[in-house]
């Protein structure tokens, strides 16, 4: 089992970037690897329950895809999910959190946890990861820079 966790602040609202996180049609505009997000069921008003797939980019122009069950979700604070694997024991588990420091300064936490079990994928557990693990930290930044770079989105959201 490994462990990965990574934490950024972000000069923006807890709910700003909150509702950057649910807004799937805009993944894409901050994160390369996603081609695209289906909401297979919603949930409830909160999200708790909902089902999304994840349609990502692979190498040699393959596509892929994380069916994942978002749980424990605290509306502009955080969420558990839990990316389901079709083999048992390769379910992956991760937290998002939004800690606010100011009106407009959050910190953003992350962790993920994984256990490869399939051969021979296990053999490159520790490459794959470090490539999905910077990828997922680059895509963070890019939300935070897509947020100051679109100060209307979400204008509402910025206080004052």
């Amino acid at each position: 089992m490994r462990e990965h966790r990574y934490s950024l602040e972000m000069p923006h609202s807890a709910a700003r970037i909150w509702a950057l996180f649910q807004d799937y049609d805009r993944w894409t505009d901050y994160a390369p690897m996603v081609r695209r997000v289906d909401v297979i069921y919603p949930g409830d008003e909160d999200h708790n329950g909902r089902l999304r797939r994840v349609i990502f980019k692979m190498p040699f122009g393959r596509e892929g895809s994380a069916l994942e069950l978002v749980t424990d979700v605290e509306p502009e604070r955080g969420y558990t999910y839990t990316m389901i694997s079709g083999k048992p024991g390769n379910d992956q588990i991760g937290h998002v959190r939004l800690e606010p420091i100011s009106a407009n300064r959050t910190r953003f936490e992350f962790d993920e946890r994984y256990n490869l079990t399939s051969w021979p994928f296990r053999w490159f557990e520790g490459p794959i990861y470090r490539f999905i693990n910077k990828n997922n930290e680059d895509s963070m930044r890019r939300a935070s820079q897509w947020l100051t770079d679109h100060p209307e989105y979400r204008a509402d959201l910025v206080a004052s």
